[in-house]
């Protein structure tokens, strides 16, 4: 198979983040992420958590499929590689699932993290019970078409934030979040580190000890 025209090509030969930086990541709240990436490549809000596992990460495997269908979808769940999570462009229509509890039930088997979509699922009862991390924008009952076109492996936008396929992809009760492939390492290194600091303001509040001479030092500029 040779697909290679816009809107209509497939692309498997792309770098994914490395194991080791997703386990680092795992341990991290997304917030700290978000903070060190300048509170830019976060979702906007409005994506809920559907699936059983509310806490993932993986590399993107990203697809564009026309609002309402899901063709290139199932391929992608077919070519997916166990951990990858799979975000999905779907236009962010809400009047047509693009998925459900069968092919959620089909990308678990195959290894899948997660599923990300910008636009609904269905069959959200039973998708609550499975072990797969699943984010959408809203749910109904109508299914989705099987017509194409789209596209596998290549860049989309999802949450307001531009995905290239590779990408580490971290999702919490917070919501997702998105880590440009070339800057993993050092957005985990210095988010771990976020996170130690938060950790020892917590202990500071608890012991009353918490220096707020800032706030006022803020203000201050604005007089």
């Amino acid at each position: 198979m040779s697909l290679n025209k816009i809107g209509l090509r497939i692309n498997t030969d792309f770098q994914r983040v490395e194991k080791k930086w997703i386990e680092r990541a795992r341990k991290i709240q997304i917030s700290n992420v978000g903070d060190v990436c300048f509170r830019l490549q976060g979702f906007h809000a409005g994506f809920n958590q559907y699936g059983k596992k509310k806490k993932f990460a993986g590399p993107a495997l990203t697809v564009m499929v026309r609002p309402g269908d899901n063709l290139m979808l199932h391929k992608a769940i077919d070519i997916a590689q166990p951990g990858d999570v799979i975000v999905i462009d779907a236009g962010s229509a809400l009047n047509t699932s693009i998925f459900g509890a069968m092919m959620s039930n089909y990308a678990l088997k195959r290894g899948v993290e997660a599923m990300v979509v910008s636009g609904a699922i269905r069959d959200v009862e039973e998708i609550s019970h499975l072990d797969l991390g699943v984010v959408a924008l809203g749910a109904t009952p109508n299914g989705p078409f099987k017509s194409g076109p789209g596209e596998i492996g290549y860049p989309i936008t999802c949450g307001g934030v531009t995905i290239h396929p590779g990408d580490l992809i971290l999702g919490d009760w917070d919501g997702v979040q998105t880590v440009d492939l070339s800057e993993v390492p050092r957005v985990i290194e210095e988010s771990e580190a976020v996170a130690l600091k938060e950790k020892e303001w917590e202990k500071q509040i608890q012991n009353g000890t918490w220096d707020r001479k800032w706030v006022d030092e803020f203000i201050n500029k604005l007089v």
